[in-house]
């Protein structure tokens, strides 16, 4: 039986700018699981229906209610606390004008 175990991140406290990007990164997650469920002939329907292939989650993230922005924004957050404790560090690059 497979027992899932992610890495233990508990400890691991983002700085306040990685916070700030979990929120673009979450968005980011939805659009990828989107244009892979359209990709696999998903559309867009007021139910989940697996045979029809049609869902309701097939929205802008902003559309999407709390709950599945809740999951998309834990995975986002858990991913880069991940990050931070398996030693990496991540910087942003000045923008040019």
């Amino acid at each position: 039986m497979y027992r899932p175990k992610p890495i233990d991140t508990k400890e691991v406290e983002l700085p306040e700018e990685l916070i700030a990007l979990t929120e673009k990164i979450a968005e980011n997650v939805h659009d990828v699981w989107a244009v892979g469920r359209v990709s696999e002939g998903w559309t867009y329907g007021t139910v989940k229906d697996t045979e029809k292939k049609t869902t309701p989650f097939l929205v802008p993230y902003g559309e999407l209610p709390e709950s599945e922005k809740e999951y998309d924004r834990n995975t986002a957050f858990e991913t880069l606390k991940l990050i931070v404790k398996l030693g990496y560090t991540i910087e942003k690059k000045e923008q040019e004008n």
